[in-house]
């Protein structure tokens, strides 16, 4: 691609409210996820629910879908009993009245209806908020993932499916295919979103077994790496310290994966969903041309 041919308009960030969690679950920890959460008595500072929007010229695409406002309003939106109890030890969360998915989106200037894709990272309650709106987009999402949600016992695994398998959302499922490109190796396998290179969704298993990535490439700025709950915080990230819930073994992986990546992609820039840094960090690199 040369700078006239870019196929991306624009790359923002909104965030639908906020979130404090436990400092184990950002890690890193050695606990024991039980242990750490109903011993845990602190909770971190407010942390970013972020929702990316990439202005393609074949459509509006999210990056996850944030925190929907009923989750703060309806008494009945989460699970109750033993389920109820670690939803509630594990996060708090905000979302006021102008914090909503619509809301960040009108001050970017775009309506509901823009949005043609919505790419979901994993099927977090804090990452699909925004399905109910949805019903005129496609839902992409990896196969592995969306099979999780349909194994016995979702609501103890942190997935809600009455909020996510919705009537009349349409859902495409994709699998991994092997990418004929070794600029992003040590990825050999992927999805190109639109066929350009512009959006590639890279799997990136361990906060969940699907859990997704995406990289975005532009002429003439830095690329993107939008890594949803891979990690809380960039620098972490960086370092190769993992947070405190998933698979450790897969998220090493994972961590290793896109830190090779950076080194062979100069000013490849990680941004996670939760991190209080990203907004910055994106409004930072949108000019950065990259050397050679």
């Amino acid at each position: 691609m040369t700078p006239s041919t870019d196929p991306i308009a624009r790359v923002s960030v909104i965030s639908t409210g906020s979130v404090a969690i436990r400092p184990e679950h950002v890690g890193p920890t050695w606990k024991n996820v039980y242990f750490w959460l109903f011993t845990s008595t602190r909770w971190t500072a407010p942390r970013p629910i972020n929702v990316y929007v990439i202005e393609h010229r074949d459509g509006v695409v999210l990056f996850d879908t944030g925190q929907d406002r009923a989750s703060v309003t309806d008494p009945d939106y989460f699970p109750g009993g033993i389920n109820g109890l670690i939803y509630s030890r594990l996060a708090k969360f905000v979302v006021e009245p102008d914090q909503t998915l619509t809301a960040g989106l009108s001050r970017l200037g775009y309506a509901i209806h823009d949005v043609d894709t919505a790419v979901i990272s994993h099927l977090h309650q804090d990452h699909i908020g925004g399905l109910p709106l949805l019903g005129h987009a496609d839902i992409v999402i990896s196969q592995d993932e969306w099979q999780s949600l349909h194994k016995p016992l979702p609501e103890a695994r942190g997935l809600m499916p009455s909020h996510i398998d919705l009537p009349g959302l349409n859902w495409k499922t994709i699998t991994p295919e092997p990418l004929a490109d070794p600029a992003l190796a040590p990825f050999d396998n992927g999805h190109d979103l639109f066929g350009d290179g512009s959006i590639v969704l890279l799997p990136t298993p361990g906060h969940t077994p699907g859990s997704l990535s995406m990289l975005i490439r532009r002429p003439g700025h830095a690329p993107l790496m939008l890594v949803g709950d891979l990690t809380y915080d960039a620098d972490l990230l960086a370092m190769g310290r993992l947070p405190g819930v998933g698979d450790k073994r897969q998220m090493r992986d994972a961590v290793g994966k896109v830190n090779a990546l950076r080194g062979s992609m100069p000013g490849l820039t990680v941004l996670a969903a939760h991190d209080p840094g990203a907004a910055d960090r994106l409004a930072e690199t949108l000019d950065h041309v990259p050397s050679a």
